[in-house]
């Protein structure tokens, strides 16, 4: 364990920041996981949940919590779920 006062400062710092980056790598996660089952189960607001899915990632990305090519990547192949889902119906 640590022993001088910017090193304990440091070790707390870096378990409410992993803390932080956990929770919202789970929140990410759980929006991507909720798109996928909406266009999959063919629900209408599949457009709106992309929006709200889209501007997370980015978010995300620029936090530095995803590498921004990953960020692209998920949106990508989200849009492209949503755009046939939309041309399917």
């Amino acid at each position: 364990m640590a022993s001088h006062n910017s090193a304990l400062k440091a070790h707390k710092q870096s378990l409410e920041r992993r803390e932080r980056n956990r929770q919202m790598r789970t929140r990410l996660r759980r929006a991507l996981r909720d798109i996928r089952a909406a266009v999959d189960g063919g629900e209408s607001d599949a457009q709106d949940a992309l929006r709200k899915t889209v501007s997370l990632v980015d978010k995300m990305a620029g936090k530095g919590l995803i590498h921004r090519n990953t960020a692209a990547r998920y949106k990508s192949r989200l849009a492209g779920r949503v755009a046939r889902k939309s041309a399917a119906a």
